[in-house]
C-alpha cells in the first residue's frame, strides 16, 4: 500500500459464494501482494466459507484468513473444529468469527460455550459477531474480541472503546460494505436494502437511530470515508461490493482500494 500505515489494519472481505475456488486463490494472492492484513469470507448457507479459505490458504504464505461469522446454531464448535482439521487450514493464520445465527433462547450461553471450545483447541483468534451490548461484552470477555458490522464511524468507535474498556487486548474488527467503482453503486444500494429487511438488523438500526445507507462507503469521497473508519477500530474489513461477481471486478476492487489506503 502507498504511504505509511495509519489507524486500523485493513482487510478485504468477500461472500463465500461470490467466486469459484480457483478464482479465490487468484484473488487471495493479489490481496497478499497488495499488503492487506487478511481475507475475510462471509459464511452463508449456500457456500462453505472454510472451504473457500482453504483455497486462499493454498495460494498465500502470510495472509491472515478469517471467517465471519459462522452461526453456531447451524455449525457448532465440534463441527467447525472437524472441518478445520479436514481442510488442513493454517490455524496460526486463522480468525474464526462465530455468532448466534437464528437462535433466540440460550444464544449467549451457546456462543460462550462455542468460543471456549474453539479457543481451547486452537491457537486461532476467535471473535464474536455481535449487535447488542450483551453479545459484544461476551466477545470482549469470553473470546478474543468482537466482529462489528453496519455501523457509522462514530458508533463503531464507541463500541470498540467499550470492548477495549471491558478487556485490554480485545480485538475490535468492523465489517464495512464498500463500493469504489461507480458501476457498483446500484449493487451497494441493493445490499443495504437487503439487510434493512432482516429483522435483527432492522431493529438494531432503529435502536441506533441510523440506516444501513449511513454505514457504507460509496465511490464518492471513498478515501475520506476510509480514513474515518480506520480511526475507529483495530481492523477494518472492507466487504467488497464490486461492479459484478467476476474475478476481474474483485481484482479491480482490491487495486482501487490499495490506491486509496
Amino acid at each position: 500500500m502507498s504511504g505509511p500505515s495509519v489507524g486500523a489494519a485493513v482487510s478485504i472481505g468477500i461472500a463465500a459464494a461470490s467466486l469459484e475456488l480457483d478464482d479465490v486463490a487468484v484473488l487471495a494472492h493479489r490481496v497478499e501482494q497488495a499488503g492487506f492484513t487478511a481475507l475475510w469470507v462471509n459464511d452463508t448457507p449456500d457456500a462453505d466459507a472454510l472451504a473457500v479459505l482453504a483455497s486462499a490458504a493454498a495460494a498465500t504464505a502470510r495472509l491472515k484468513l478469517a471467517v465471519g461469522a459462522i452461526p453456531v446454531d447451524r455449525r457448532p464448535a465440534p463441527a467447525i473444529l472437524a472441518d478445520i482439521a479436514q481442510l488442513d487450514l493454517p490455524t496460526d493464520r486463522l480468525t474464526i468469527g462465530i455468532g448466534a445465527g437464528r437462535m433466540r433462547r440460550g444464544a449467549l450461553q451457546a456462543v460462550s460455550t462455542a468460543a471456549a471450545q474453539l479457543r481451547a483447541a486452537l491457537p486461532s483468534r476467535v471473535v464474536v459477531g455481535a449487535l447488542g451490548p450483551r453479545m459484544r461484552r461476551l466477545g470482549a470477555m469470553d473470546a478474543d474480541g468482537v466482529l462489528l458490522s453496519w455501523l457509522t464511524p462514530e458508533i463503531a468507535a464507541a463500541q470498540a472503546r467499550s470492548a477495549h474498556d471491558q478487556r485490554a487486548g480485545a480485538h475490535a474488527a468492523l465489517y464495512v460494505r464498500a463500493a469504489v467503482d461507480d458501476d457498483a453503486r446500484g449493487r451497494l444500494v441493493d445490499e443495504a436494502a437487503k439487510y434493512s429487511r432482516v429483522p435483527a438488523y432492522a431493529a438494531n438500526f432503529g435502536a441506533l437511530g441510523i440506516t444501513a445507507q449511513d454505514t457504507v462507503i460509496r465511490p464518492e469521497r471513498a478515501a475520506d470515508r476510509l480514513a474515518a473508519y480506520r480511526a475507529t477500530v483495530d481492523e477494518l474489513v472492507l466487504r467488497a461490493v464490486p461492479a459484478d461477481d467476476g474475478l476481474d471486478a474483485h481484482l479491480a476492487f482490491v487495486n482501487e482500494v490499495r490506491d486509496l489506503v
